[in-house]
């Protein structure tokens, strides 16, 4: 969801302290029922966020208003608990012998929160929308690309999707351009849900009030101070429990606001986690830890010198002691990554020969390369995201190893989320900080989205035909077995060729107050707000 950039959540809450402080991640958990956290009465939920930058599901490229939209409206299908694809609005669909046409039946007398009801028609024009050049989606080619037409129409050569039809009034039909293993995965993001056409022709902001299917409904934004869900009494699932959801918007610091009552869960940083992890203190009971499915990296612009040589992108690599830094500065609430998918994920190998700190061998790796040594390597300039200039200590530690290992300078430069979040390709420097989370659980989110030469999310503008080649065979092999050893050894090309410098892999530290039931967190970081209740206390 990531999400990046469909990646934001924890994801960023480590690369952006300041800005993503708290962000929880919210997606389906059990069955298509998202997220929760808890409140001071019985029937209201109180969180501390950040709150989205859009609610436009088809624009979205961050987890911060993943958040929202998660709840306010939904697809096709979701992410069950173990997850699976699972029906959501539509309550079956039958796929093509050759495995390219799928014919979605939709549930009868699903409504928006207007009381409109949802037709095939309105799943085609949310799509058509969100591939409309002039709609600005930067995730429409990543999650409906595979439909035919999509291409065309962000290219601005056609005006509709030809894969697209709505045979009847709750019967869709889609074509896409070849059998792929994850294409209902992709039906499970934020860009494939539905949305109504009366809405959107309101105005330019028509998301500030918007018509969704979730279950919960937008009650009231107040801008940097609060937005408030509300239940959706009209919601075709199972209704939520709970009344209202309240996020307080940077109203303080969460976790003092936790201590007092004010807010009900709160995500737990390094700072707070020796306190938090103590017997003594009367929180540690309610602390929970989970693994999260995320990858966060610093990515090299491999177009830009000096990253334009592959022996220094990887003496950039070699020279950082990870261990070290995840020790020291993470207190080891984050683990080491191995390669590019994170422990897991179907396809996760640990048998991958992967960045190991050996600062000798950068230098060897720098005088080797086409600059021959780090006299002649033009200035180096790292972007961040964030707000106050304030570089975060790890990448602090990071700049330190390269001045200590190769004698380079490295210059931060540092944008404002929004800029970052959706503007990363034109603003990135040599280098740039950045996560992903996985959308959903298979390889080619992290493999394809982020390193084939097509994906609009290879911020580094890695272009590597054979690389390429091999994961195009993987996209469509049927056979799990062959596709999976297709998937490692696209893995190993990465991690030769560097194009980016693999981090960490992140886990949730979460306090909630022990009168909060049924909150729990998938590998995804993902809970359930509608499997959430809060009792009397």
């Amino acid at each position: 969801m990531a999400t990046l950039l469909r990646p934001i959540s924890n994801l960023l809450r480590l690369v952006f302290q300041v800005l993503l402080a708290c962000v929880l991640i919210i997606m389906p958990l059990s069955g298509c029922q998202q997220i929760g956290t808890g409140s001071a009465s019985n029937d209201t939920l109180n969180l501390w966020d950040s709150g989205p930058l859009t609610l436009d599901p088809a624009v979205s490229g961050d987890m911060g208003s993943h958040t929202y939209i998660m709840q306010i409206f939904s697809g096709l299908v979701c992410l069950n608990s173990e997850m699976e694809v699972v029906p959501d609005i539509a309550e079956r669909w039958e796929q093509s012998p050759d495995g390219t046409t799928y014919t979605f039946y939709l549930r009868e007398g699903v409504q928006f929160h207007s009381g409109k009801e949802v037709t095939a028609t309105d799943f085609q024009y949310s799509w058509e929308r969100a591939c409309d050049p002039a709609t600005g989606s930067t995730t429409a080619a990543t999650y409906l690309g595979d439909i035919l037409g999509t291409r065309q129409m962000l290219a601005g050569e056609i005006e509709s999707l030809t894969g697209v039809k709505a045979i009847e009034r709750h019967i869709l039909e889609v074509t896409i351009d070849a059998p792929r293993a994850d294409f209902l995965c992709k039906l499970t993001c934020p860009t494939a849900f539905v949305i109504n056409r009366e809405n959107v022709a309101t105005g330019k902001y028509w998301w500030r009030n918007p018509d969704g299917t979730g279950p919960f409904r937008l009650a009231e934004w107040q801008e940097g101070q609060a937005l408030t869900l509300a239940r959706n009494e009209l919601y075709y699932g199972e209704k939520a429990s709970l009344e209202r959801v309240t996020f307080h918007l940077l109203a303080g610091n969460p976790m003092s606001m936790y201590e007092l009552g004010e807010i009900d869960i709160v995500s737990v940083y390094t700072a707070y986690i020796d306190t938090a992890t103590d017997p003594q203190n009367p929180f540690s009971g309610d602390l929970s830890i989970t693994p999260e499915l995320s990858l966060y990296y610093l990515g090299f612009n491999t177009t830009s010198p000096p990253f334009d040589d592959a022996a220094v992108r990887r003496a950039f690599c070699l020279a950082v002691d990870r261990e070290r830094i995840a020790r020291v500065i993470f207190k080891h609430t984050l683990s080491v990554a191995r390669g590019i998918l994170p422990p897991g994920l179907p396809g996760y190998d640990t048998s991958l020969t992967n960045i190991s700190y050996d600062a000798a061998r950068a230098r060897e790796l720098i005088a080797a390369s086409s600059y021959g040594t780090v006299a002649n390597l033009p200035p180096v300039t790292l972007t961040i995201g964030g707000y106050g200039n304030d570089i975060p200590a790890y990448l602090g530690a990071i700049i330190q190893d390269w001045q200590l290992n190769l004698g380079v300078e490295v210059q931060v430069r540092q944008l404002e989320p929004d800029a970052f979040l959706y503007h990363l390709q034109e603003e990135k420097d040599g280098m740039f900080a950045t996560g992903w989370i996985a959308d959903y659980p298979d390889p080619h989110n992290f493999l394809d989205t982020l390193f084939h030469s097509g994906s609009d999310y290879n911020y580094s503008a890695y272009d590597n035909p054979a690389l390429d080649a091999l994961l195009d065979r993987a996209a469509v092999e049927q056979d799990e077995s062959a596709r999976f050893a297709m998937y490692r050894e696209a893995e190993q090309i990465v991690l030769n060729d560097a194009p980016c410098l693999p981090l960490w892999n992140g886990r949730n530290y979460i306090l909630t107050k022990p009168y909060v039931k049924g909150y729990a967190l998938n590998p995804q970081g993902i809970p359930s707000l509608n499997a959430t209740r809060v009792e009397k206390h």
